[in-house]
């Protein structure tokens, strides 16, 4: 009988925020960090033009996009790659770096994905400690060993929110060996004003690789848009594994709509910072613990792991859906995505009413 690659079979299947709750039509969903305005309007109408042309097969190059995110971003367009989400860009830089006998290392909250893609590769999955909620460089580079090929990590970081001073990622990277890729992913970066999510250090060096998304708060989950940047070199190692039509006429024209639109992008920004606030300020006063966050999510955190999960049913019982976050090292959590205005109003109304009734 033919069996699957080593680590295989020790992949747990991953797990998404839940969208639907049994006999509500139209639940608050706040569990997968969406963009709660979704897309732009010049997205939109990008995506309903290039449907017309379905019948085409998309651009292998994804000049277009790459040239509209250099523009954006003030970034060399020939080391931008794109990918199926930046989900992709993170497996492909695995398999082209890392296998059997080999290490990737993450903090041991980071995001699921890294184990998943570690044991997909063949290679052996690492995890260093965290501080508390927050990255601990010290503590990842302690775990570096000559095996060590990839280091993951999210800033700022998922589901915690938290995020390290440019000044400890420099000093990560300093740290590592030669043989070592340092990945900076950067899903959540737009959140943060002014900040590059590294694309300065990878610019510098040659052995750091920075990973975006269009699926936070470009609002373009559903399309499946990633990109990457990083040393020509790398680029042209992941261009040989990327499968040639891997992105759509239609994702790639939508993104690019959404990346020129910077207006929308700003916008969206405000209103979060603003309602991130309010949210955690809400929570603070409701005594529910919560990190200074500065993603699109909060980590709402209760006195106990029954004390969550009573107040994730409790929630969906109001029509709301969070995020539980056990299986990344929070029992006691709940993760809740910023969302309108009215919906942050609609969360702390409803614990408000739990923590009352408790």
């Amino acid at each position: 009988m033919i069996t699957p690659q080593p680590g295989i079979m020790d992949i747990a299947l991953y797990q998404g925020g839940a969208s639907h709750i049994d006999g509500i039509d139209d639940p608050l969903k706040l569990s997968s960090n969406e963009n709660p305005f979704g897309p732009s309007d010049k997205a939109v109408e990008a995506i309903a033009k290039a449907a017309q042309k379905a019948h085409r097969y998309p651009s292998t190059d994804h000049a277009a996009l790459r040239a509209a995110i250099g523009e954006t971003y003030g970034l060399d367009p020939e080391k931008i790659i794109i990918g199926v989400g930046s989900d992709e860009i993170l497996t492909l830089l695995a398999m082209a770096y890392a296998g059997p006998g080999d290490e990737v290392l993450y903090p041991e909250h980071g995001f699921s994905l890294y184990r998943i893609i570690a044991l997909a590769a063949g290679a052996t999955p690492v995890v260093a400690a965290e501080d508390g909620r927050t990255v601990d460089v010290d503590a990842l580079l302690d775990a570096v060993t000559p095996a060590t090929r990839l280091v993951y990590f999210a800033n700022p970081a998922n589901p915690s929110g938290t995020m390290i001073p440019q000044s400890d990622v420099e000093r990560l990277t300093n740290g590592l060996p030669d043989q070592c890729l340092l990945v900076l992913d950067g899903a959540y970066a737009e959140f943060v004003d002014g900040y590059d999510g590294g694309a300065t250090m990878v610019a510098e060096r040659d052995n750091v690789v920075m990973t975006r998304t269009f699926s936070k708060i470009y609002g373009l989950g559903g399309l499946r848009v990633g990109w990457g940047y990083a040393p020509q070199a790398i680029i042209d190692v992941l261009n040989r594994i990327r499968g040639p039509f891997n992105m759509s006429g239609v994702a790639l024209a939508g993104a690019e709509a959404a990346v020129r639109d910077q207006a929308f992008v700003d916008r969206c920004r405000e209103v979060n910072a603003d309602e991130r606030a309010r949210l955690t300020g809400g929570l603070h006063q409701l005594g529910i613990a919560c990190d200074e966050s500065f993603a699109n999510f909060v980590l709402a955190r209760f006195a106990d792991e029954a004390e969550a999960l009573a107040a994730d049913a409790y929630l969906k019982s109001q029509g709301i859906l969070v995020r539980i976050v056990k299986g990344y090292g929070f029992p006691e959590a709940l993760r809740i995505t910023v969302g309108r205005p009215e919906d942050n109003t609609r969360v702390l109304d409803a614990l408000r009413s739990f923590k009352g009734a408790a």
